[in-house]
């Protein structure tokens, strides 16, 4: 009886054991070069490059907040809709933020380089569908353009930019902004990563809107952040709920995992590519 029990509980652990080696991680750097074979079939070349940075979050979060929580974003969607995951990446937009410690701010031809390189890499083990799914709110008029430069010469492969995603629930009035380290972040790392929230320090700076430029909204100016949130804080963070955190990011998660379907699904952006780009190398004989 001993025996047959024995045996009964190997074939259990085998089963197991062969279960958990035939899932395949979707993170780039988890996967064998042979499993990487399999999860690029798997994913329909479909690859999201999750980005962050590095930057003050306020008195009461870590610097790598957008590069933590838009990466546990793009894992939870890929679980649902399979897809590979680049490793960390934050090497984007953050002069704004060049006079708080801890800011990695590269420059602006080393960031467009060395993105430009990162999805041509990608590109060339199979990732012919590159979805930048963007956490940081000073990327959002560099990956527009970065997208829109891959109209400059041929390219085998797609960019796509996803960022945001519907609000969770009816917008509260506020008495002042909710944008950056305040309520809405500070609850989304109480959820991602709880042990890096010092929560009894989010009232120790003043997340106000200082209000020292008076120009009309047609006029941009590049000191315009630095202008109002001069401690690269604004908002409550101190107002944050794990309650809010959980409806934001199950929104999010919701919001890229759609975005990734119809990727997948999404065969005219590389048929308009190269049709534009056969266009472009002969604009002479365009009839219309």
């Amino acid at each position: 009886m001993r025996y047959y029990i024995v045996l009964i509980l190997t074939a259990l652990i085998l089963t197991t054991v062969t279960h958990a080696q035939s899932k395949l991680s979707t993170k780039w750097e988890e996967l064998t070069a042979a499993d990487f074979k399999e999860a690029i079939a798997r994913a329909q070349g479909t690859c999201l490059l999750p980005f962050g940075i590095l930057e003050k979050h306020g008195p009461q979060l870590p610097l790598g907040t957008d590069l933590l929580n838009v990466r546990y974003v793009a894992e939870h969607a890929a679980q649902q809709e399979y897809a590979i995951i680049f490793p960390q990446y934050f090497a984007g937009q953050i002069f704004e933020a060049k006079h708080e410690p801890g800011t990695i701010a590269y420059s602006p031809d080393l960031q467009l380089r060395l993105l430009q390189e990162t999805t041509e890499e990608m590109a060339r083990n199979g990732c012919k569908k590159v979805v930048i799914v963007n956490g940081h709110g000073g990327n959002e008029h560099l990956l527009p353009y970065f997208a829109q430069s891959q109209l400059y010469k041929p390219h085998d492969y797609v960019v796509y930019v996803q960022w945001g995603h519907e609000p969770t629930k009816k917008v509260v009035e506020k008495s002042g902004p909710d944008y950056h380290a305040g309520e809405r972040e500070t609850s989304n790392v109480l959820v991602t990563h709880p042990d890096l929230v010092h929560m009894d320090r989010a009232a120790s700076e003043s997340g106000a809107d200082q209000k020292r430029l008076k120009l009309p909204d047609s006029v941009y100016t590049g000191i315009w952040w630095y202008a109002r949130f001069p401690y690269h804080y604004a908002g409550d963070g101190g107002a944050a709920s794990r309650e809010e955190g959980e409806a934001d990011l199950q929104s999010w998660i919701n919001t890229v995992v759609r975005a990734i379907r119809a990727i997948k699904a999404d065969e005219e952006s590389v048929r308009l590519q190269n049709e534009f780009y056969e266009k472009s190398a002969h604009p002479l004989d365009t009839t219309h």
